[in-house]
């Protein structure tokens, strides 16, 4: 299985770098067997029946990307370096992995100060990554970094314009809850509160799983025979009550549809043991490409993916190869808007 089975060309101005307004009004396509039908995402009260369960990551993300100054005596008197920071996860330690950018220009043992009475000290660099000790903590760390940090918009939006304060808004969704991802569950920020009032007077059922996305969703795929690529690993948890929900659904005869490939693969990985879902919690490096089998989604809502990412190796391996690459066809010859901002699509591998 070869990298460039997953590849296809990509206009770039189909790439987006605002959602829609309202978040609802975004085109779905939608791909049931054989059939492409294009529509709207506040169409999902069609497409999806009473007794459905939508699985809903509930990361909240954090506004990751810091820019500071680094200070330093020197003969001629202070020196200062302008240091971009994107944390990544926070260590058992108390310090804070983070990327720094450039980080050549810092020692351990210096600080950066962020603005917001806000600062951190570089403590050590472990394979290329930074480990930050902040001078607050809890509440008072999350109130300045709410002040002083921005959202880590994708690179493929970055390269375009800077984040803003709409992004604190716009990449965050309307249930997020725990803090701790540094991309968001893009597939998500389709949903508003009235799409959800109507999902749920249809009889549509909402389960909440919680995994924070890491900025290893990002990182490309190296090598060319792809079931030797290894996944970056990312925290989630499955609780009890979710896994009892979903278990119910199952055996109910409905249908499981995660939104959003983070929730499909969190769902799945809580079944890899077993086979059938159950309570999990942990770090989570699973790897769906064509050949997996899938044990708890009966279908999938995302956003449309990279490519030659592992993300289209995963809507793949849920549809069958052929069909995606029509899938994508289809996208791209409609116009479809691509990426984290972009539009979604509905993926029914098989009527039931």
């Amino acid at each position: 299985m070869k990298l460039s089975d997953f590849d296809f060309d990509l206009p770039e101005d189909l790439i987006a770098t605002r959602p829609a307004v309202p978040r609802s009004s975004a085109r779905l396509l939608v791909a049931e067997q054989d059939r492409i039908t294009d529509a709207r995402v506040t169409d999902l009260t069609e497409w999806l029946r009473p007794g459905d369960r939508l699985v809903l990551n509930d990361t909240r993300v954090i506004p990751a990307r810091l820019s500071g100054k680094r200070h330093r005596d020197s003969a001629q008197g202070p020196v200062a370096a302008r240091i971009d920071v994107t944390l990544l996860e926070p260590q058992a330690n108390g310090t804070w992995a983070a990327l720094l950018k450039p980080l050549k220009k810092i020692k351990p043992g210096e600080h950066i100060r962020f603005g917001a009475g806000l600062s951190g000290e570089l403590t050590e660099v472990v394979d290329g990554q930074a480990r930050l000790r902040f001078n607050l903590t809890g509440s008072d760390f999350d109130a300045a970094l709410a002040e002083a940090g921005a959202m880590p918009l994708p690179p493929y939006i970055a390269a375009k314009r800077p984040a803003d304060a709409q992004d604190k808004t716009d990449y965050q969704t309307v249930w997020a809850k725990h803090s701790g991802a540094v991309a968001a569950p893009t597939a998500s920020l389709h949903f508003d509160a009235p799409l959800l009032a109507a999902l749920a007077a249809k009889g549509v059922e909402f389960t909440y799983v919680t995994l924070h996305v890491g900025a290893g969703t990002f990182l490309p795929v190296k090598v060319e025979d792809v079931t030797s690529h290894r996944m970056h690993a990312e925290w989630g948890q499955v609780t009890a009550e979710a896994a009892q929900d979903i278990a119910a659904t199952r055996a109910a005869g409905h249908r499981v549809i995660p939104v959003g490939t983070t929730a499909l693969r969190l769902i799945e990985s809580a079944a890899r043991d077993s086979g059938t879902i159950a309570p999990w919690e942990g770090e989570t490096d699973i790897f769906i490409y064509p050949g997996f089998e899938f044990r708890v989604a009966d279908a999938l809502m995302t956003n449309f993916h990279l490519p030659k990412s592992t993300l289209m190796m995963l809507v793949s391996a849920l549809m069958g190869q052929e069909r995606m690459r029509r899938v994508y066809a289809h996208a791209v010859s409609e116009r479809y808007r691509f990426f984290s901002y972009g539009d979604a699509s509905l993926l029914i591998p098989k009527s039931a």
